[in-house]
């Protein structure tokens, strides 16, 4: 498992299907190919679109629920059905670039819950959004990720890979009472507003958890003066 509740998935789909995905954000929808009855799982891609156009395999990170164990404990080599690529991921081209907005995006934030950080983990491997690597000046990013505890926080192995790639991580616990957490505490929003926004007008964000965490987080870059249009969600 990559973390107490969430595991990760590698499933091999056909050349024609890696080629459609072509955006972070979107997902597919898989079926036990030997039990139909099982309840299908929609999930977003947690690996980024492929560079090289050979590579057929996608990566996804689940949370496991009591209608999916099918996926969560299936044996490697076990065949799954896979959807068509569903859905139009981050609008990150049409609303962070170019002068949409009089203003370029010059600082990115992103917001995660849970396993809502399977697809932006695929946002910044995928370098889509196009920050600049220290110490070169440019583009900034930072990510908030926040769960209840430490053993629930997955990527974090990845976290010090992200941050080369320029992306100032903030993880936070919820529920930090006997652990040896020493980071931050609480949630995502409350520590987003804590910091605030420096230049809101050339700032623009990416969302994905769970529904208040999504809500409050818009609500504040929106009344702070970020464009409604440059607060993306992959939905």
């Amino acid at each position: 498992p990559v973390s107490k509740f969430c595991v990760e998935v590698t499933v091999q789909v056909t050349s024609e299907k890696a080629k459609q995905y072509r955006t972070p954000g979107q997902y597919v929808q898989m079926r036990d190919t030997e039990n139909q009855a099982k309840k299908p799982v929609f999930l977003a891609i947690a690996s980024p679109p492929a560079l090289e156009l050979d590579s057929s395999t996608f990566e996804f990170l689940i949370k496991r629920t009591d209608s999916n164990d099918w996926i969560c404990d299936a044996a490697s080599g076990s065949n799954v059905d896979v959807s068509q690529i569903l859905g139009n991921g981050f609008p990150i081209h049409e609303n962070l670039e170019g002068f949409k907005y009089d203003f370029p995006t010059q600082n990115v934030i992103l917001c995660a819950t849970g396993s809502g950080i399977a697809p932006i983990r695929a946002v910044i491997e995928s370098r889509k959004l196009n920050i600049a690597v220290p110490p070169k000046g440019g583009r900034t990013a930072r990510l908030y990720y926040g769960v209840r505890t430490p053993e629930e926080m997955s990527y974090a192995e990845k976290f010090s890979e992200w941050e080369a790639l320029g992306f100032e991580i903030v993880p936070i616990i919820s529920q930090p009472e006997g652990t040896d957490w020493i980071g931050r505490t609480g949630y995502v929003q409350t520590a987003l507003e804590e910091d605030g926004v420096p230049i809101p007008r050339n700032s623009g964000a990416l969302l994905c958890g769970v529904k208040g965490m999504v809500d409050s987080v818009k609500s504040l870059l929106t009344s702070g003066g970020v464009f409604e249009g440059r607060v993306l969600t992959n939905y």
